[in-house]
């Protein structure tokens, strides 16, 4: 394998442990212990899961912090689930960091800055995007509307 593709796949991994790390503990104390270890063997898969679908795809995981707290929020009483939303919230805003870096570095789509826009055709377009933007300079009005909604 790639050493880049190893190294963004590492640093995934590092995000989504941190993540778990940082809430494990807030997990519902009130069940037994048995269910306590599936809540957390739960807990891990889903941070794991979302990093894994942030890092495979990133243009398209519209909201990946909500997504998180969505799937786990159930294993958690409801006085902790605002520290457990923020603690997802911060966590997940560190790696989509970490993603766009490495989006801008080109280390998605082969090393090759691509153009976010699609064809009329729906195929996505081939073009290289301007310096430090998402479209190339066909479809540069769509980051212009992009900016002002």
């Amino acid at each position: 394998m790639d050493e880049r593709i190893l190294h963004i796949q590492h640093s995934m991994y590092q995000y989504s442990r941190a993540i778990y790390r940082s809430i494990k503990d807030l997990i519902d104390p009130y069940v037994d212990r048995d269910t306590q270890l599936e809540y957390r063997r739960e807990v891990l898969h889903a941070c794991e899961g979302t990093m894994q679908r942030l890092a495979q795809d990133p243009h398209y995981f519209a909201k990946p912090d909500r997504t998180l707290f969505q799937d786990i929020r159930r294993y958690f009483p409801i006085t902790v689930q605002e520290q457990v939303a923020w603690s997802v919230a911060q966590g997940v805003d560190a790696a989509v960091g970490f993603v766009e870096d490495q989006i801008e570095a080109g280390a998605f789509d082969g090393g090759i800055a691509r153009c976010r826009a699609t064809t009329r055709k729906g195929k996505a377009c081939q073009r290289t995007p301007l310096p430090e933007r998402d479209y190339c300079p066909s479809h540069q009005h769509l980051e212009r509307s992009k900016a002002a909604a």
